[in-house]
C-alpha cells in the first residue's frame, strides 16, 4: 500500500505531496536507528552479560527459579545472555514492531525458541495471569531504557509500571542502579550557545554594538538536554570549577517513583570563576556490590585505558538560567530538578537551610525571550563567531552603498542590523515565522531600530512591489542559513528564493554570497564508522537478521543518501585532498537543466575509505569565502578540523577497502555527483 506524505522541500521550498511505502517510517527509523552502534559497544555488552550471570545465580542458589523480563529487548540480546546464563524462561517486550519481528528471528536462529517469548506491546499493556502474556510475575528484571540523560527515553514511569504490575517484590534488577554525577564549569565556547554576546562592528563613526534584549539574559532557556561527545572538547575550552558529585542515584530493584521531584548537593569551588554549566553524565552498577560497573565518565575523570566509545550515551551539557560568580572555598548550592523525562539544574549561594529549601519550584525552563526557539545551540555558536561575524562585514563593506536597498533572506539573522549599521539605505528581511517575527521586534527594540528594518512576513514568491514600497532591491544578502535546513545543500533553498523576486531586482544586483559550492573529500573515521558496520556476533550471539535488516532499509531509498553528523564531535583523518565538485552561481536563477560532475579523487594517505564527507562553501565576495564543512588539514597524518557550528554530510560506502601500504591503494576513489534542480536533490554514486 501506497501513502501520500505532504512535506516542504528545504531545498526548493515548494510544497510536495510524495507517494511513499506504507512501512517508509519504519525504514527511516531502522536505518537511523544506533542498534549497530549499541551491538558494536563491547563494554555494554560485556558488563550486561555479567551482571545478568549473577543475577541469574544469586535466584537460583535461593533456590528459586530464574524467570526474566527483560523491557526494550530490541535484538533479543540482553534475553538470549539470561537464558545462556541459565534462566528459566524469559519475557522479551518490544513495542516496535519491526524489531519486535527481527528479535523473533533472532531468537529462534540461536536457539532460544522455548526459553523466550518476544512480546510486541509497550510493557505497560502487557498482562500477566494464566490467559495473560506473561504466566507469572518476574523475579528479574532486565532493562536497557537509558538515553544520554539517563530518563529522556521514559525509564523511570517504565520501571514505576513494572514494580507495581510485572515484577516480584525484592526482585533482582540488571542494572542494579544507576548514579547521575555533576561537575560545575565556565565555558565561553559552551555558554555561547546559549546566549546572543553582544556583536561589535567597526562603521565609518566609530563602533556599533549589537545587544541582545534584557529578558534574553535572563533566560532559562529549553529544556531539551544538549548532548555531545564531551571526550572531543578540550581541556583549553572549559575552565573546572568543583570536584565530580554525585547527584542522585536510582536503585532498580526497588519501586521506583516517576514523580517530579528535585536533588540537592553543596558544593565547594576549588577555584573562582563564573558558574555557567553543569556537566553531567551517569554510569551503571549491573550488580548490587557495584563491582561490575559501566560509565560515561569523560576523559579528564576516567584514565582513557577504559575508554569506551559510543554514539548512543553521551554525555550533558546544561546551562545555568545566568552565570553566577563564584569564589574558591565558598559554599553554594546545586539543585536538579527533574520531571519524568528531563534535568534542569539552578545554583544558590549557600544561605539558610530552610531559606533555601522554600526556593526550590520543580517547574520546567520555559524560554521567554524566543530567541531558544529560533536559535539551536549550534546556531547561538555560529552567530557568537566573531571571525565569522568579521567575514560578512567586510564583504558587505564591499558591496554596500549610501543608496543601497537592501532584501535578506536568511532565517533569524543579524545580516539585516549589519546592513543597516554598515550604511544601505533602506533594509528589509523575510521571515515566515512567527517566534522569528517576535525575537526581532524585540531585538530591533533594544538596539533602537523598530522603524529602520522592516520585516515582510511572506513568502519570496508572494513578494509584490508594495512590500517594497515599490523600489527595486539592489543588495540582495544570505548567510544562507535557514532552519529547515538538515544536509549541508539545504540551505541552496537561497538559490530559489533568489529566482523567486528576480522581478523585484534592479537589472545590476548584488548578490552576496555571488555563489556557493559544494566539496568532497574521502576520508577513516576515528570511530564512527561503527554506527553503519554489520556486528554478525555479538558476544557469541548471531544478530546477522538485524545487519540484513539495517542494510534492507538503507536500500529502500533507491539511492543511499548522506546523512548530517557534526564531525567535530567524530574525528577523522582525510585520505585525499578536498575537492571542489558542483557550483552554484547565485548572481543567476536557479537553471532548468541538473547540475552534474563526473571525476576521481586521488588516494594520498593509508587507511580505510569510510566514506565521503560533503560540505558548502559561500563566496561572499571577491576573496572572501566562508566554509561550513573543513578548516583545515591540521598535521601530515591528515587529521581534519571541521566547522563546529554545522553539520556535514557524510556518504558511508557499502564496502571499505582498506590500504595498508601505498603501492596497493586504489589510486583513485570515482564518483557521480546530480543536482536535480528541480528537486533540489543530490545523487551521489562512488566506486571505489
Amino acid at each position: 500500500m501506497k501513502t501520500f506524505c505532504g512535506r516542504a522541500n528545504p531545498t526548493t521550498g515548494a510544497m510536495e505531496w510524495l507517494e511513499e511505502d506504507e512501512n517508509y517510517d519504519y525504514h527511516q527509523e531502522i536505518a537511523r536507528s544506533r542498534y549497530a552502534d549499541m551491538l558494536h559497544d563491547k563494554d555494554r555488552n560485556v558488563k550486561y552479560y555479567q551482571g545478568i550471570r549473577a543475577a541469574v545465580s544469586r535466584v537460583k542458589e535461593r533456590g528459586e527459579k530464574a524467570i526474566v523480563l527483560d523491557i526494550g529487548t530490541g535484538t533479543g540480546l540482553l534475553s538470549m545472555m539470561a537464558a545462556s546464563a541459565g534462566a528459566d524462561f524469559c519475557y522479551a517486550v518490544e513495542v516496535f514492531k519491526p524489531m519486535a519481528n527481527a528479535a523473533v528471528k533472532i531468537v529462534e536462529k540461536n536457539g532460544f525458541r522455548d526459553k523466550i517469548k518476544v512480546i510486541n506491546k509497550h510493557s505497560t499493556e502487557v498482562t500477566v495471569g494464566p490467559d495473560g502474556d506473561m504466566q507469572c510475575r518476574a523475579n528479574i528484571l532486565v532493562t536497557e531504557l537509558f538515553d544520554t540523560e539517563l530518563i529522556g527515553e521514559g525509564a523511570l514511569p517504565t520501571y514505576e509500571h513494572a514494580h507495581k504490575y510485572l515484577v516480584q517484590e525484592g526482585c533482582e534488577a540488571v542494572p542494579h542502579r544507576a548514579t547521575v554525577y555533576v561537575q560545575l564549569v565556565e565555558s565561553k565556547r559552551m555558554w555561547s550557545w546559549n546566549k546572543l554576546f553582544p556583536v561589535h562592528v567597526e562603521v565609518e563613526d566609530g563602533e556599533k554594538i549589537i545587544v541582545s534584549p534584557s529578558e534574553m539574559e535572563n533566560c532559562p532557556g529549553v529544556p531539551s538536554v544538549c548532548d555531545i561527545q564531551l571526550n572531543q572538547m578540550p581541556s583549553s575550552d572549559f575552565t573546572i570549577l568543583s570536584d565530580v558529585v554525585m547527584m542522585f542515584s536510582v536503585d532498580f530493584s526497588k519501586p521506583v517513583r516517576s514523580a517530579s521531584t528535585y536533588y540537592r548537593v553543596q558544593l565547594e569551588p576549588i577555584k573562582s570563576g563564573k558558574a555557567q554549566i553543569v556537566l553531567s553524565w551517569w554510569d551503571i552498577d549491573m550488580d548490587p556490590s557495584g563491582m561490575i560497573n559501566c560509565t560515561m565518565a569523560p576523559y579528564w575523570v576516567k584514565s582513557t585505558s577504559a575508554f569506551q566509545w559510543r554514539d548512543h550515551w553521551m554525555q550533558c551539557v546544561y546551562f545555568l538560567p545566568n552565570e553566577e560568580p563564584v569564589l574558591q572555598g565558598e559554599k553554594v548550592y546545586l539543585t536538579a530538578c527533574r520531571d519524568e523525562y528531563s534535568v534542569w539544574y539552578k545554583l544558590q549561594k549557600a544561605r539558610g537551610e530552610e531559606e533555601n529549601k522554600a526556593d526550590v519550584r520543580v517547574e520546567s525552563p520555559v524560554c521567554r525571550c524566543q530567541a531558544h526557539l529560533l536559535w539551536n545551540r549550534p546556531r547561538f555558536g555560529e552567530l557568537n563567531d566573531r571571525n565569522r561575524t568579521r567575514q560578512y562585514v567586510k564583504s558587505l563593506m564591499k558591496v554596500l552603498k549610501t543608496d543601497s536597498v537592501c532584501l535578506c533572506i536568511s532565517d533569524g539573522s543579524l545580516l539585516p542590523v549589519l546592513a543597516h549599521y554598515l550604511g544601505a539605505k533602506q533594509v528589509q528581511s523575510f521571515d515566515k515565522n512567527c517566534a522569528t517575527f517576535l525575537f526581532f521586534f524585540k531585538f530591533f527594540k533594544a538596539n533602537h531600530l523598530e522603524d529602520k528594518i522592516k520585516i515582510i512576513e511572506t513568502r519570496p514568491e508572494l513578494l509584490t512591489s508594495s512590500h517594497l514600497e515599490d523600489k527595486k532591491i539592489s543588495v540582495l544578502v544570505g548567510e544562507p542559513f535557514f532552519t529547515t535546513s538538515l544536509l549541508p545543500w539545504h540551505n541552496l533553498y537561497f538559490w530559489y528564493a533568489r529566482t523567486a523576486v528576480t522581478s523585484h531586482l534592479t537589472s545590476n544586483v548584488t548578490v552576496l554570497p555571488q555563489s556557493a559550492s559544494l566539496h568532497m573529500m574521502i576520508v577513516e573515521f576515528q570511530d564512527l564508522w561503527r554506527i553503519r558496520s554489520p556486528c554478525g556476533t555479538c558476544e557469541g550471539f548471531d544478530v546477522q537478521t538485524m545487519d540484513d535488516m539495517i542494510k534492507n532499509s538503507l536500500n529502500f531509498r533507491e539511492s543511499k543518501e548522506a546523512e548530517p553528523h557534526p564531525l567535530w564531535e567524530y574525528p577523522c583523518k582525510s585520505l585525499s585532498d578536498p575537492q571542489e565538485v558542483l557550483t552554484f552561481d547565485f548572481r543567476k536563477t536557479v537553471p532548468q537543466h541538473s547540475l552534474s560532475a563526473v571525476g576521481s579523487v586521488n588516494l594520498l594517505r593509508k587507511g580505510k575509505s569510510h566514506g565521503a564527507v560533503l560540505w558548502m562553501e559561500y563566496h561572499l565576495a571577491a576573496d572572501i569565502s566562508v566554509s561550513t564543512g573543513l578548516m583545515q588539514i591540521s598535521n601530515e597524518k591528515g587529521n581534519c578540523e571541521w566547522n563546529p557550528h554545522c553539520k556535514q554530510a557524510v556518504y558511508f560506502f557499502s564496502s571499505v577497502i582498506e590500504s595498508e601500504t601505498l603501492s596497493d591503494l586504489p589510486s583513485a576513489v570515482t564518483y557521480a555527483i546530480n543536482f536535480n534542480t528541480k528537486t533540489g536533490e543530490i545523487a551521489m554514486d562512488f566506486k571505489l
